[in-house]
């Protein structure tokens, strides 16, 4: 008789940034395994992570996600400071929390902090890193269209039924769930009973000088750690093209499509992205 998977509960942590802001995280596993620091996408929240953090617990790492400044339960910037500076300066704080240096799995913005945060470090910070759908050059539209998404709603949504249906317009190839309580975690209801996403407006304003494709590329380069690049096949943000050119500048680089799923992979085909992660943590053990 096999032994049965065991079941882990998120424990809630805060760390504390030298700009000073409080960062909310969850951690699933034992803290003396090997850390697995995941960040998530502008936009998203802790909790995108959620299955990969079990999944990763359960394999014996210890599986911390964060929500960056303006996300979530994090802090909002009281300057309004939303650059990449800004992100990798924190993602520094946190990792200077850690025992034993962390595997680093970035979403997109989060993605662009791990590559930055590694990649410009005089020393490792990190044992690994993994973009997920992110490349120094990204598709300009492909950018755009998620922009679009993320400020068409200023004043919010009537209910989460209503939140619901406008991500699965946004989103097609995604079933839109039966159950929608889950869009809780992603979402803040005002004063006025309206439901708006849980990041502060102004980190919109950061986004234009967010991206330098010359200095991200030159991080890439200077990759000295494991490294993987998961892309969703659907993804309008990393082609072939953008692709090619980070695999070519960091040779060394493993690479995993996931099929059926766009920018968003892990929330759009979870299973087969996270068996990804755990199978090439494995790998570099």
């Amino acid at each position: 008789m096999s032994n049965p998977v065991p079941t882990y509960t998120p424990q809630r942590l805060t760390y504390t940034t030298e700009a000073g802001l409080h960062l909310v995280a969850d951690a699933w596993g034992s803290r003396d395994a090997p850390p697995v620091l995941l960040l998530h996408g502008g936009g998203q929240t802790r909790h995108a992570w959620g299955g990969t953090a079990h999944l990763l617990a359960v394999h014996g790492w210890y599986a911390i996600a964060l929500d960056l400044r303006g996300h979530g339960e994090s802090s909002w910037a009281p300057d309004g400071n939303y650059t990449i500076d800004t992100f990798v300066a924190d993602l520094r704080s946190v990792v200077a929390h850690f025992a034993q240096r962390p595997v680093l799995v970035g979403a997109s913005l989060g993605g662009m902090t791990a590559l930055l945060a590694e990649g410009e470090a005089p020393q490792p910070v990190s044992t690994a890193v993994v973009l997920v759908d992110i490349t120094p050059r990204v598709e300009g539209q492909g950018v755009e269209r998620i922009r679009a998404f993320m400020t068409a709603r200023p004043d919010g949504f009537a209910s989460l039924e209503e939140a619901a249906d406008t991500i699965a317009a946004y989103l097609p190839y995604r079933p839109r769930p039966q159950n929608v309580s889950g869009l809780a975690k992603n979402l803040r209801q005002g004063t006025d009973g309206r439901y708006r996403w849980h990041w502060d407006p102004l980190l919109l304003n950061g986004m234009p000088r967010r991206r330098s494709p010359d200095r991200l590329l030159a991080a890439a380069r200077a990759l000295r750690v494991p490294t993987l690049l998961v892309r969703g096949t659907l993804s309008e943000i990393v082609s072939d093209a953008t692709q090619a050119e980070f695999l070519a500048a960091v040779p060394n680089a493993h690479y995993v499509d996931v099929t059926g799923a766009g920018h968003m992979v892990a929330g759009d085909q979870n299973d087969v992205f996270s068996s990804a992660i755990v199978n090439f943590l494995s790998e570099i053990q």
